[in-house]
């Protein structure tokens, strides 16, 4: 690999993907082994450099050859770049740039609920800023991909049920509503982390769910497995409300709108 020299790139280190392709580009030489600097650790040198409000929302790359900062997805392509120089100019060709810019601020917006951390309330945290668009997007990618894989799922569960995606989808958006009509009042500025934190608890039981799309068992098996997966999901979500130190309240209200739901649909199938 083709080493960018004289480069430093200020990633949040409270940010599990953050730290891996960091970690990555100076593992593999494309940056040097001290090209990384963790955002709560920030130097005063690279705080003079950097705007220290748009770093919480693009990852930025310090080139201190001419004292130039850049931010987001022209940092990764820069690196990349450097060692690959074809792959980054694929990369720049319109609408390719324009598609991946959207996908690194799609993540970056959503990161801290997508995998959140204990030290995401401090002053120092690398914490983005909230954008509407971003989280109804998130939002919305894993009500439709969540309400796909139910769909399918369901109907390896018997009780008369059948693949019925807009049954499915109805759930998920039923579920949005429920939660934000109950807990908005409670919630007040942190309804939005909540809500998409809870997409995330939605989207970790619809992922352990696709294993079980591939094997063929009889549905007293797929029974106690939904039951398992619902179980890893009712975990998550207290685990998550106490990182957004809140109490018990929207995990009971969670668990309600399951089980309303579920005898909704368990008396329309009879």
């Amino acid at each position: 690999m083709k080493t960018l020299k004289n480069h430093t790139l200020i990633y949040d280190n409270e940010c599990p993907m953050c730290n891996i392709y960091s970690k990555g580009f100076t593992k593999s030489g494309m940056l040097d082994e001290d090209g990384r600097e963790a955002f709560t650790e920030i130097s005063c040198r690279n705080k003079s450099l950097i705007d220290f409000n748009r770093a919480k929302n693009e990852i930025a790359l310090v080139n201190y050859r001419q004292n130039k900062v850049t931010y987001g997805l022209d940092s990764l392509l820069l690196i990349i770049g450097n060692s690959f120089p074809l792959l980054e100019k694929i990369a720049r060709i319109q609408p390719l740039y324009w598609f991946f810019k959207k996908m690194y601020s799609f993540v970056s917006y959503n990161r801290k609920q997508i995998i959140p951390s204990k030290k995401d309330n401090t002053p120092q945290s690398c914490v983005p800023d909230f954008n509407l668009k971003y989280r109804l997007g998130y939002m919305a990618f894993v009500a439709i991909f969540s309400a796909y894989i139910l769909s399918m799922f369901s109907g390896k569960l018997g009780m008369n049920l059948t693949p019925n995606f807009f049954r499915e989808f109805g759930v998920c958006l039923g579920q949005i509503l429920w939660q934000t009509l109950f807990l908005k009042a409670y919630l007040k500025e942190k309804i939005w982390d909540y809500l998409g934190n809870m997409m995330t608890v939605s989207l970790i039981g619809t992922l352990l769910l696709i294993p079980a799309l591939i094997t063929s068992f009889s549905p007293v098996f797929y029974l106690i497995y939904f039951g398992i997966v619902v179980f890893i999901m009712f975990l998550e979500h207290i685990r998550r409300c106490k990182m957004l130190q809140l109490n018990y309240f929207p995990t009971i209200s969670w668990v309600l709108f399951r089980i309303t739901a579920l005898v909704i649909i368990i008396l329309t199938t009879i």
